[in-house]
């Protein structure tokens, strides 16, 4: 085992690369550039030894790994923000394909007015697309979900694909130690990826070819079946590499000081990395708060956001706004307490356009919440 002091990016690149994938599919996009850049390097230095494709798009992109896909072969690409919604028809082939794709989002704004920075909005809006979605709050973090991502996404219960979520900049263009540990663990873990079906001119099938209504909704329900078989399997994956790498990053939320916790608060990404902070100020301070941050929005982890309205009120800070009604976090853990009378919810957005969250504004939005002058959700940071 190693330790590698570098950017989220390149930690990401490092870990598919050991992943051995037949094919990546690459198109640059800041602030994922680095990361396509990074596996471009390795392949230079003769150390990734896949099928490597410099595409004209990141529409392009995803069509070359679904056709790597389905003809058998394991397939990793990156992108972001706009990249990401110019492969949107082609996610939602991905996932109804059942094609086990991983791919690196870097979290940025969506454009105009222009902005490199972070939000969620890109990711939050393929939800629907079918895909699994993980989001990290470090670089140790992103090395171990990639691998875990790769066993997840061609395990025989979920074949889906995987989306790994990295915030741009606080990440992506981070320097952190993550450790790494040597190819042959890897290798363990990650066995050869033989595919239940493939294209395969020596035995033709027919594949993706009209469906009626009288059996459509069976495509729709085997999706279905695939992200609740995910929701158990993610811990048990992470359990499989913890054994081999002494780390794990596993559970769909990550606990932090939740025992006798009265209020939790939940939040995703490095905005959760950062609220542990928060919570130690205020725990010292004599509030009984604890910290949830979830790990991952699909499949949606609502057996544990029931278990957590029960325990205590629950405070959410989303970084990502769906427009006209409020953040998606807020809105889909308000879904999963419906029925549950006792439970409470209060929450704010913050951070949109890559503006900063310390520490202490997640503290000022805490208090505010367990003083209770917040009806529902604000819109932090915005009385300018």
């Amino acid at each position: 085992m190693t330790i590698m002091i570098d950017t989220g990016n390149r930690i990401a690149a490092k870990a598919a690369v050991m992943a051995k994938p037949e094919v990546v599919a690459a198109y640059p996009i800041t602030p994922q550039t680095t990361l396509v850049e990074a596996i471009a390097e390795y392949v230079a230095r003769g150390e990734y030894k896949g099928e490597y494709i410099c595409v004209e798009s990141e529409h392009s992109a995803m069509s070359a790994c679904i056709g790597a896909s389905a003809a058998g072969s394991r397939t990793f690409t990156a992108t972001s923000s706009q990249g990401l919604l110019l492969m949107h028809e082609m996610l939602h082939w991905a996932a109804l394909a059942r094609l086990p794709v991983v791919m690196c989002n870097v979290n940025r704004v969506v454009g105009p007015g222009w902005n490199i920075w972070v939000d969620e909005n890109d990711s939050i809006s393929q939800r629907d697309t079918g895909w699994i979605q993980f989001y990290c709050s470090s670089n140790q973090e992103i090395f171990d979900t990639v691998i875990h991502a790769f066993k997840l996404a061609e395990h025989e219960k979920v074949v889906l694909p995987v989306m790994v979520n990295l915030n741009a900049f606080i990440l992506s263009h981070t320097s952190m130690p993550a450790e790494i540990p040597d190819q042959n663990v890897v290798d363990n873990y990650l066995e050869k990826y033989i595919p239940k079906w493939k294209l395969d001119i020596d035995n033709p099938t027919t594949f993706g070819n009209i469906i009626g209504p009288a059996h459509y909704y069976r495509v729709r329900r085997a999706m279905q079946d695939a992200q609740l078989n995910a929701k158990k399997l993610i811990p048990q994956i992470a359990k499989e590499w913890m054994k081999l790498s002494g780390y794990f990053h596993g559970d769909l939320l990550e606990y932090y000081k939740c025992d006798g916790a009265e209020y939790i608060l939940l939040s995703m990404g490095a905005i959760g990395a950062e609220s542990k902070i928060a919570i130690d100020e205020l725990q010292k301070a004599g509030q009984k708060i604890g910290l949830a941050r979830v790990r991952v929005i699909r499949p949606f982890p609502v057996e544990d956001i029931i278990k957590l309205g029960k325990q205590a009120d629950l405070v959410v800070i989303d970084r990502n706004i769906s427009v006209g009604l409020e953040g998606a976090l807020f809105t889909e853990v308000k879904a999963a307490l419906y029925g549950q009378s006792d439970a409470k919810a209060t929450g704010f957005i913050a951070g949109l356009g890559g503006k900063d969250v310390t520490y202490k504004d997640i503290e000022t939005m805490c208090m505010k919440s367990m003083k209770g002058k917040v009806k529902e959700q604000e819109l932090y940071g915005m009385e300018e």
